[in-house]
């Protein structure tokens, strides 16, 4: 049996009975229909009886009773392929659809700055970093290499509110976007020419896997996103992961994946910024940056992320990662604002110029 606590755009947060107990679980009408007070329903509960993080609610496969699930959406490219909750999307690459000339326009990103976090819960510094260093709009590109579901972000809902994002892309197997894309590639072009973005931030959605070792994480997959924005010649912004408030953590300091990326996966120059900190934070982040050479592969910029956490905290944007505060991992959001204020003045600099060569 289903109940309704909350709901947001293109999720519903339930509370269902689960053999006497009462859990939590989210449903997605789009794939489901509608769950209403008494509905049965048929659950996934792995990873909730796995005790998993951000994933770790109980899943609505279907409600019983609702037959007719095909979305009434146009469009003929599938995401969730070959499985059984598989949706028809309308993607902005199909002929004839509404955004194929807008996106056939674009013969690359002209330019358009590109920051790249390593994780979604740096997405709202990275994305107020921008608005406040004068980008006047800003598109998520969301990858596919984590939460699959645009709907699941409760992050990207509140900035969606706060005026920080002005659209999202869903690429590869992720939907639910504003507009949906085959590839990151054809993402980066739709933010540009579909949705008008002058600044864009490109990201994995929530729940990331990890597995402490050097190459399988959902982070070093998604760094491949900084080669697609050099090839469509934008230009790529990086920002660091960082961590403090541990000093166990594997990620302390400057995370091994952040290197890995940087030194291993990033085959084109890009733009890293490395946001301003106390003396003593500042000296590990350069050691650990000169160490890996990169001064000599990429363009370190250090900027400050502080008005990045100004705009999260006049729009009443709650920053948190994995169950810490921003009080508690200043330096972790500072990094994303840092990334997010260099693509800002990017931005900014492209229209003050434009505007003086048109006049």
């Amino acid at each position: 049996m289903a109940r309704a606590t909350e709901s947001r755009p293109g999720v519903l947060e339930l509370e269902v009975e689960v053999e006497g107990l009462t859990e939590r679980a989210l449903a997605y009408p789009e794939l489901t229909g509608p769950a209403a007070v008494g509905d049965t329903v048929v659950l996934n509960t792995t990873a909730g009886a796995l005790g998993l993080g951000t994933g770790g609610w109980h899943f609505v496969v279907a409600v019983e009773g609702q037959d007719d699930l095909d979305p009434p959406a146009a469009g003929h490219v599938m995401k969730l392929r070959y499985t059984p909750l598989q949706a028809k999307v309308q993607a902005v690459e199909e002929q004839g659809g509404p955004d194929r000339s807008a996106f056939d326009s674009a013969d690359g990103l002209d330019g358009t700055p590109v920051v790249w976090v390593p994780l979604h819960s740096m997405l709202g510094a990275a994305c107020a970093g921008a608005v406040a260093a004068g980008a006047e709009r800003v598109v998520h590109v969301m990858t596919d290499g984590a939460a699959l579901p645009a709907w699941f972000s409760r992050l990207l809902a509140d900035l969606r509110e706060a005026g920080l994002i002005h659209a999202v892309v869903t690429a590869g197997q992720a939907f639910g976007g504003d507009l949906e894309a085959v590839n990151v590639f054809s993402g980066l072009l739709a933010a540009r020419s579909v949705a008008g973005a002058d600044a864009i931030v490109v990201a994995d959605g929530p729940g990331k896997v990890g597995t402490a070792t050097r190459w399988g994480a959902s982070d070093v997959g998604s760094g491949t996103a900084l080669n697609a924005v050099g090839i469509l010649g934008g230009r790529p912004v990086a920002a660091l992961r960082l961590n403090f408030a541990d000093p166990s953590y594997r990620h302390h300091g400057v995370s091994p994946h952040s290197v890995t990326v940087l030194s291993e996966v990033a085959l084109l120059p890009v733009h890293v910024a490395v946001p301003v900190l106390d003396d003593e934070r500042r000296s590990v982040v350069w050691d650990a940056l000169k160490e890996a050479g990169l001064e000599e592969r990429h363009q370190l910029v250090e900027v400050t992320g502080q008005p990045a956490i100004d705009l999260l905290a006049e729009r009443r944007v709650t920053a948190e990662t994995m169950g810490r505060s921003l009080e508690e991992e200043p330096a972790f959001f500072m990094a994303a604002g840092a990334a997010g204020v260099l693509a800002g003045r990017m931005a900014s600099g492209d229209a003050n110029w434009r505007t003086e060569v048109e006049g």
